[in-house]
């Protein structure tokens, strides 16, 4: 039902020689092929004893491939997939301190003046996160906008000459064929290096914020792929725009950079130490993905607002100002240095990486009659994005179930890039719309069989990059585009954008959705101009805008942040109001019939997911109905053989283990003492901490806090440490490394409240206990996830080992 296979999941792994080693025991085949496919039917099922986090086996150390030999695996030609799962191959995130001694002990030796120290590094990492992702943005622009120049250059030249002379069926082939080649390498290194770049990173990082851990997607190989990537597919002419992966390039920088040190190239550099562990993480990462909007769009407002809105799970009010001044520093990062690359060192007339110029507020004002013009609008724009997400959602479905081997995925993407070519070329060739070239801006005018001293309007829609067709629909003067042209335009974009979205390709949906919008909003305001005989205020670019806004809301479902952004990006206040208007009524048209294009994309992909709320009629539920049970727990004062042997149980593989007292009574259930996550114990074996006999409380060596942070966050397996004979018979003491206040609910505590507390302090283990204060069962994650809303009422999703 649900295997996802390789490259077609967020975890881009699904080779028996993954990087762990472990020869994919996690990943039985539900069709019985594979090895462990005999005990998958118990894993399917919502039973009693459900897995209390399973291990994300890519956590692991990446040296270890002859841990275990290579196990032989068929590939189905078939994926059964079934979008009501839950993967349990998704691990939690510890946004939740783990406040044992050391811990408590290293904050209470910090003095007011080291916790000033810690403050001003926080503000430098945002500044550093800042100017990295505006300088890589400008990488992407600059290196695209020459790229793609080059290649409309030299095929136009070949039209003109095959025009004079016939011939040009060459034309095309020249074009289709320099589309296919380009990204085919952008898909090439998707496929086989890093999977996880492929689209726009933005659902992935929205897991990451919401709490969820995604394999390798905030890894420095992660950005390079997807930088490399991105420019290959907006060269290859692809429907696809540079700004969305820019969010996601920009949260890996601020992982990186935030770490002080870089895991994939084993250099640390000995800084940033302190903000080794998840919640600081988190807090830097959607820091980036603020800075990313705001490279993208010009829009550092916008920026902390979509980060706000649609990326971090967790807020708080320090929080908004560091992101703004990341947010900041990127825009003028990139603004400096774009302006001296275009020769106007001192201007700063390059904000963002699209600019969708100035609208002149004194000739394109609105009038109290278009108010419901625009609501129109947003309903066109919310049907429109309803149906471009259905589509989308379908060509998943067929993707994940046909389409899993990365070598039909790279096909799959040179014949998009070879079909959009094609399309491109018959629709400028059966257009006959010629425009005269005096007093026009545009790029590469193609004069085909136009007269001379004119160019083919078709053109400049497709043989363009989609951000300079979005500018030209925006403010090209009334007449520029015959009606014809815009119409067969979005009919074809439309179906070519949905086919794109979704492939092996590091690409971005907000440009084509612009580009749709913008088109279908320009014939709309040239059919109002021609009902109302030319009135002034019938605008074409004005509806260009309200048309763009009304699909990317449409498709995304953001309120808040885009109408910001479109702010921003055109540098007009006034329409404020009239954005708002049309993608409040966007995302509620849409909302009627199908989810947003992001949270779909989260949902196919099984990943446990908390949403704001608990399912509004789960009130029936309690913590004992919902929980894990039974709970694997730990004494005090235990035996290193029982820890080895529970680390090693792969039919568990739990990540959190309350901590009881020691009795020796073995009839009698403890108390419940604390909880220890499976990565401390791995390091407390890692350096033995090992109580030589019961009876002598001596420990070898006293670990430290740093100890902790320098094995984060790639733990090693359980597998690689070595314990003797001798030493299983020691004791450890696990009193000093517990967490000794872990979060508890009384069993009778209803789903909602349960909910509320889990996903408010963003934890990762919430023990259950009963009026004795003993350990009756966990909630994690996946416990509250499986529960949602459907069309019946309350639905249980079915646990899956995907």
């Amino acid at each position: 039902m649900a295997n996802v296979a390789k490259k077609v999941s967020w975890s881009g792994r699904d080779r028996d020689d993954d990087e762990d080693g472990r020869a994919g025991e996690t990943t039985p085949l539900l069709n019985g092929t594979g090895p462990g496919a005999a005990g998958s039917g118990r894993q399917l099922t919502p039973s009693p004893f459900l897995r209390i986090g399973q291990l994300s086996n890519v956590d692991l150390n990446e040296d270890i491939h002859e841990l275990e030999t290579e196990v032989p695996r068929q590939r189905p030609n078939e994926i059964p997939h079934n979008e009501k799962l839950l993967s349990l191959k998704y691990e939690s995130l510890d946004y939740d301190n783990s406040e044992n001694q050391l811990f408590l002990e290293e904050e209470r030796r910090i003095n007011h003046a080291a916790f000033r120290t810690v403050e001003i590094k926080r503000w430098v990492i945002c500044a550093m996160i800042g100017i990295l992702t505006g300088l890589v943005a400008c990488f992407i622009d600059i290196v695209v906008e020459n790229l793609a120049g080059l290649k409309y250059r030299v095929v136009k030249d070949n039209i003109d000459k095959f025009t004079a002379k016939g011939g040009l069926s060459f034309s095309l082939l020249l074009w289709a064929t320099l589309n296919a080649s380009v990204v085919m390498v952008g898909s090439l290194i998707v496929a086989f290096i890093e999977p996880v770049a492929a689209g726009s990173g933005i659902p992935q990082i929205k897991c990451y914020l919401n709490g969820v851990k995604i394999p390798h997607v905030v890894r420095l190989k992660t950005l390079v792929i997807k930088v490399c990537g991105v420019i290959l597919s907006v060269v290859g002419g692809l429907a696809v725009g540079k700004e969305g992966p820019m969010i996601h390039s920009g949260s890996v920088i601020a992982a990186g950079i935030s770490q002080g040190r870089s895991t994939s190239l084993k250099r640390d550099f000995k800084i940033f130490e302190y903000f080794r562990r998840d919640t600081e993480k988190r807090d830097f990462v959607s820091a980036g993905a603020a800075a990313g909007v705001s490279a993208a769009f010009g829009a550092p407002v916008g920026g902390v607002l979509f980060s706000l809105e649609e990326g971090a799970s967790f807020w708080n009010q320090f929080l908004t100002w560091r992101i703004f001044f990341a947010s900041m520093i990127s825009t003028f990062t990139l603004n400096s240095v774009l302006s001296v690359y275009h020769g106007n060192a001192w201007d700063l007339s390059s904000p963002g990486l699209i600019n969708f110029g100035r609208f002149d507020s004194e000739k394109m004002g609105y009038t109290i009659q278009e108010i419901p013009i625009f609501i129109f609008m947003g309903v066109v724009g919310g049907i429109l994005g309803a149906l471009f997400n259905a589509l989308n959602y379908w060509l998943t479905m067929f993707r994940i179930r046909y389409i899993h081997r990365p070598c039909l995925q790279v096909v799959e993407a040179m014949l998009v890039a070879a079909v959009t070519a094609t399309v491109g070329f018959v629709m400028i060739y059966c257009s006959r719309d010629c425009q005269p070239i005096q007093g026009s801006s545009v790029a590469y005018p193609l004069q085909l069989f136009c007269a001379d001293g004119e160019y083919n309007s078709m053109a400049t829609a497709f043989f363009n990059t989609p951000e300079k067709s979005v500018v030209n629909l925006f403010h090209d003067p009334p007449g520029s585009y015959n009606p014809m042209t815009l119409g067969m335009f979005t009919l074809m974009y439309f179906f070519l954008a949905c086919w794109t979205y979704g492939l092996t390709v590091s690409a971005g949906v907000f440009i084509p959705s612009l580009l749709i919008g913008a088109a279908w909003g320009r014939l709309f305001g040239i059919s109002l101009s021609y009902l109302t005989k030319g009135s002034i205020w019938a605008d074409p670019g004005k509806y260009a805008l309200m048309g763009a806004a009304a699909q990317l809301g449409g498709i995304v479902r953001m309120t808040l942040s885009l109408t910001v952004i479109m702010m921003e990006a055109t540098g007009n206040v006034t329409y404020g109001f009239p954005i708002m208007l049309v993608l409040m009524t966007a995302k509620i048209v849409g909302d009627y019939f199908v989810e947003g294009l992001y949270d779909m994309h989260i949902q196919l992909q099984s990943v446990p997911f908390l949403h704001w709320e608990a399912p509004v009629t789960s009130h029936s539920l309690t913590a004992r109905e919902v929980m894990s049970t039974p709970v694997t727990c730990l004494r005090r004062i235990e035996r290193v053989g029982t820890v080895v042997d529970i680390l090693s149980d792969t039919s568990s593989n739990h990540n959190g283990f309350p901590v009881v007292e020691s009795n020796s009574d073995t009839t009698q259930v403890a108390g419940l003492r604390g909880l220890i996550l499976r990565s401390q114990l791995i390091v407390l074996l890692k350096h033995k901490v090992f109580v030589e006999r019961a009876n002598l409380n001596l420990v070898q060596r006293r670990l430290k806090l740093k100890d902790f942070r320098d094995a984060y966050p790639r733990f090693p397996p359980i597998q690689s440490i070595h314990v003797s004979q001798d030493e299983r018979e020691c004791m450890i003491d696990l009193s000093e490394f517990m967490n000794p206040s872990p979060y508890t609910v009384p069993q009778e505590a209803s789903l909602p409240r349960v909910f509320k507390l889990f996903r408010a302090l963003g934890l990762r283990h919430l023990v259950v206990v009963d009026n004795r204060n003993e350990v009756v069962g966990m909630v994690t994650r996946k416990d509250l996830a499986r529960y949602r809303l459907g069309k019946e009422g309350l639905e249980e999703l079915s646990l899956a080992q995907t």
